[in-house]
C-alpha cells in the first residue's frame, strides 16, 4: 500500500512547534540505521492547531536496539513492550513498528510483534490517530487516509469497527473521548458498532478504563465525555448507579463537571481523588439528605455513608486505590461539616488535614452552583486564612526574669 504524502505548504505544522527532544531520539535512531517518525495523538494535535501533551515516536528499532542508544531509556509493558526515555520529568515514548492487524475477533492478549510501518497504522484504533510525520522532511505519511477525516472531522475505525472493538473494547471509551474532546462526527458504521459491542466493555482491563476516566476528567472536556459515555449506554455497564442519577434531568454531576472543566481550562491543578469526590457527592448527598429524614446523623455515619456510597458507584467493575478512596472520603464527609445538615452557620474551626483544601475547593464548586451555599464557604474560606496566617507567625519568645541583686552588688 503506498501512503499519500502530504508537504508542508499543505499540513502547515510549524518546525517549532516539534518537541526538541522527540526530534533528538529521532535522529539519533535514525543515525543508527533506523526508521522513526512522530505517530499517534501528537501529529493529529499538530495538525488540529492544539499543542500536544505528549510526542510518541514510532521506530524499527527493536525495544533492546532502543535501550543499547539510549542510557536514559527504560523499557516497560509485557503485553505491549516499549521504550520510554527520560528528559528530567518530560517522557518520551518509543514504540516499535508492530504487525497483528487481523480480522479475526477476539480480545488481543499479545501484542509483541514486530513488523513494518504500514502494518503498524493498519493495528492503529482511528484513521486521526494512524498518522506519520517525518520532522526532517516536514511530511504527513498517511496510510489510512487519516488526513482528510481530521479536514471533515470524522472519527472512523482503522478497518472493521465491530472486530476492531472486540479486540479492544478500551476502543469504544477512546472513540467517546475523541468525539467529547473534538466535537467531531462518528462515522456511521463505527456509531452502529459502538452500540451493538458496548456490552463487550466488562472485558476490559479495569485500569485501562479507569486511567481513562481520570484523564478525561483532566481534559476540560468531562462534561461532555460523561454525557455520552451515558447516553450511549457504557455507562450503565461500568457504574449503573451513576447511570440512573445522570439520566435525570439538571442533575448537579454534569454542573460540577462542568465547573470542573472551567478550572481545567484556567490551568487549575485539580487532584484525582477530589474529581472522583466531586464526581460522586451528588449521588452521596441524596443518600444522606434521604437518610436524614428518619433519623439524626452524626459525621461519623456520614463518614461510614460516604465509603458505602464509593463502593456502590465503583464496585464490582473498578478497584479503588486504599489511599484515593480515603481521601475521597474525607472531601465528601467534610461537605457536612462545612455546610451541617441543619443549615446553621457556626463559627468554623479548620481541621489541619492535608486534605481540608481540597473539601474546601469542593464547596466552592457547589457554591458556584447553588448561591445559598456562598456564606458558608467565605465563612469558612475567611478562618482557613487566619488560621494559616497565625500559623506563619515565629514562636512567641518567652521573656526571661530579671535576676533580684543581692545588697549594693554592682552588675558585671
Amino acid at each position: 500500500m503506498q501512503p499519500k504524502i502530504y508537504p508542508v505548504d499543505e499540513h502547515k505544522i510549524a518546525p517549532d512547534k516539534i518537541d526538541t527532544h522527540a526530534f533528538y531520539v529521532i535522529q539519533k535512531l535514525r543515525q543508527a540505521g533506523h526508521k522513526a517518525y512522530l505517530v499517534g495523538g501528537g501529529v493529529r494535535d499538530l495538525l488540529l492547531g492544539a499543542c500536544p501533551k505528549d510526542f510518541d515516536v514510532s521506530t524499527s528499532a527493536k525495544p533492546e536496539e532502543i535501550k543499547a542508544l539510549f542510557r536514559n531509556a527504560i523499557l516497560i509493558g509485557r503485553r505491549f513492550r516499549l521504550a520510554h526515555i527520560r528528559f528530567g520529568k518530560k517522557v518520551i515514548e518509543v514504540s516499535t513498528f508492530r504487525s497483528g492487524a487481523t480480522e479475526e475477533a477476539g480480545l488481543i492478549v499479545r501484542d509483541n510483534e514486530w513488523g513494518s510501518e504500514e502494518q503498524d497504522v493498519l493495528r492503529r484504533d482511528f484513521t486521526i490517530n494512524g498518522l506519520f510525520y517525518d520532522p526532517e522532511s516536514q511530511k504527513v505519511i498517511d496510510y489510512v487516509d487519516g488526513y482528510p477525516d481530521l479536514e471533515k472531522k470524522i472519527l472512523r475505525t482503522i478497518g472493521k469497527p465491530d472486530i476492531r472493538f472486540t479486540q479492544d473494547p478500551v476502543r469504544m471509551i477512546r472513540l467517546i473521548k475523541f468525539c467529547a474532546r473534538f466535537n467531531f462526527e462518528i462515522h456511521h458504521p463505527t456509531f452502529e458498532a459502538l452500540l451493538s459491542c458496548k456490552g463487550e466493555i466488562l472485558k476490559s482491563s479495569q485500569a485501562r478504563i479507569f486511567e481513562e476516566l481520570l484523564r478525561m476528567l483532566e481534559s476540560g472536556s468531562s462534561k461532555a465525555f460523561f454525557h455520552l459515555l451515558n447516553e450511549y449506554g457504557l455507562l450503565k455497564a461500568l457504574s449503573q448507579p451513576m447511570a440512573v442519577y445522570l439520566d435525570r434531568p439538571n442533575n448537579v454531576s454534569l454542573q460540577l463537571l462542568s465547573a470542573i472543566d472551567d478550572e481545567v481550562r484556567k490551568n487549575v491543578p485539580l487532584d484525582r481523588s477530589f474529581l472522583l469526590a466531586a464526581l460522586i457527592f451528588p449521588l452521596f448527598q441524596e443518600n444522606v439528605m434521604e437518610r436524614s429524614k428518619r433519623e439524626t446523623l452524626h459525621l461519623g455515619q456520614i463518614a461510614e455513608m460516604a465509603h458505602r456510597t464509593i463502593d456502590q458507584v465503583f464496585h464490582p467493575f473498578f478497584n479503588i486505590p486504599r489511599r484515593m478512596r480515603g481521601i475521597m472520603g474525607f472531601i465528601m464527609t467534610a461537605q457536612f461539616r462545612l455546610v451541617p445538615l441543619d443549615g446553621k452557620v457556626r463559627k468554623p474551626r479548620p481541621p489541619r488535614d492535608p486534605f481540608f483544601p481540597h473539601a474546601l475547593h469542593l464547596l466552592k464548586l457547589r457554591a458556584s452552583i447553588d448561591p445559598t451555599l456562598l456564606p458558608h464557604y467565605t465563612l469558612w474560606t475567611e478562618a482557613s486564612f487566619d488560621a494559616h496566617e497565625l500559623a506563619e507567625l515565629p514562636p512567641k519568645r518567652r521573656r526571661r526574669k530579671r535576676r533580684r541583686r543581692r545588697g549594693n552588688e554592682e552588675p558585671v
